[in-house]
């Protein structure tokens, strides 16, 4: 077992909960109240130094054993070393877990893409919004176990909806701006833009109160 368990129960105590090694990857579960706390520290201590953050995604295992999970995949470069760090939300509890996007810069669209397709929340999270769906998308979060094979809407009703979306609100101003200099927007959304559906992209140069 990675010998950062037992750093981790003598630096946290009773925080730390189950351990164990499954296909040579040390698991370690850790209580929801302090993970941020925890994830910190994996981080900024020097003796573990986990300052990459290879994965962060959600697993629900429709289980009163097994509830869902937010897991927690890093590496420490440094000591060439891997550990996943798993935290449950329990059936009775809110689905709300503190963002890391404070610790990892790159949990933003993580954290996105868990909140999209489980519906958790990323409490500070700087910018959560639906990353896959669009923000008006109604038929609950596609990944959860209760989440219909065909959806919850008809084919056509399906149809309809995304034909309906406006891909402009799925896109901050800063992402649009950026590809509309590098002439990357497609021709149908520059041209909404221009007529003023959401709004003109601010020019190079120009600040977002100019």
């Amino acid at each position: 077992m990675n010998p950062t368990v037992d750093s981790l129960r003598r630096a946290f105590g009773t925080t730390i909960g189950r351990a164990f090694v499954s296909c040579g990857q040390t698991v370690v579960y850790v209580d929801a109240t302090e993970l941020r706390t925890v994830l910190r520290w994996l981080k900024e201590s020097p003796d573990e130094h986990y300052e990459y953050l290879v994965d962060l995604t959600a697993v629900e295992y429709r289980d009163a054993e097994r509830p869902l999970e937010v897991v927690y995949q890093l590496r420490s470069l440094w000591r060439g070393a891997e550990l996943r760090v798993k935290m449950e939300l329990l059936n009775d509890e809110p689905l709300e877990v503190d963002s890391v996007v404070p610790i990892w810069r790159a949990a933003d669209w993580l954290e996105r893409e868990v909140y999209d397709m489980f519906g958790i929340t990323f409490r500070e999270h700087p910018d959560l919004r639906r990353l896959l769906m669009w923000e008006t998308y109604k038929e609950g979060y596609p990944l959860r176990k209760d989440f219909p094979l065909r959806g919850r809407f008809s084919r056509a009703e399906q149809v309809r909806q995304a034909l309906a979306a406006n891909p402009e609100a799925h896109y901050s101003l800063e992402e649009l701006s950026a590809a509309q200099l590098q002439d990357d927007l497609p021709g149908d959304m520059r041209e909404r833009l221009e007529r003023g559906e959401r709004g003109l992209i601010a020019e190079p140069g120009e600040s977002d109160d100019g």
